[in-house]
């Protein structure tokens, strides 16, 4: 029978495992122990009853340490399991996630507020507030579209007014200069250099 899997029974004498590795916490010393005889007893405590108090310390720490290396088993157990049904922290992740959500979909916190929303949702002002809102979406679609309509046709009417045309006429008989060989900009008769006074912004 595997050791990690074996019931202890704390009350028999033979309780406990095999200790397979080095770490063991008995090596270790514990704090405020018992049994050093540079340690005073306390008063009103007789050398019997500390002997007693000795044993009794010694045995519970053997049990913790009995009881540490169990736990110690049973999760090294737990993890080849796991390693052996694929499950890793992420899929126990979203496991809990949606037992989590599910245990709140079943509260009566969220039963509760749920109810609440329907009701809302059916009460008169909800559909008058709902109705007057979509009204007035509609209003501020069909004003956007009639300024957009205006724009267009005062757009149009600019382009066709004798200004427009004229200023279209000037901007034709521009001469447009590509570079030259030696990668020099051609120069035309309208270039400026800017000064002081007329920044080139």
């Amino acid at each position: 029978m595997d050791p990690a899997s074996q019931d202890i029974n704390l009350n028999s004498p033979n309780k406990g495992l095999v200790v397979e590795t080095s770490d063991s916490l008995s090596d270790l010393p514990v704090e405020g122990a018992v049994g050093n005889s540079a340690n005073p007893l306390p008063p009103g405590l007789t050398e019997e009853e500390a002997e007693e108090l000795r044993t009794e310390l010694t045995k519970v720490e053997e049990e913790i340490n009995t009881l540490r290396q169990v736990l110690s088993a049973k999760e090294r157990h737990s993890a080849e399991l796991k390693r052996k049904l694929g499950l890793n922290p992420l899929n126990e992740l979203k496991q809990n996630l949606t037992k989590s959500w599910q245990d709140v979909q079943t509260s009566n916190a969220y039963l509760s507020a749920s109810a609440t929303l329907d009701d809302i949702a059916r009460s008169e002002a909800y559909k008058k507030t709902q109705e007057t809102l979509s009204q007035a979406g509609q209003k501020t679609s069909a004003a956007f579209t009639t300024v957009g309509t205006v724009i267009s046709k005062r757009l149009g009417d600019m382009r066709n007014s004798a200004t427009f045309k004229s200023f279209e006429d000037k901007m034709g008989n521009l001469k447009v200069v590509g570079p030259r060989g030696n990668g020099e900009a051609a120069s035309s008769p309208t270039d400026t250099t800017p000064t002081q006074d007329n920044p080139p912004f």
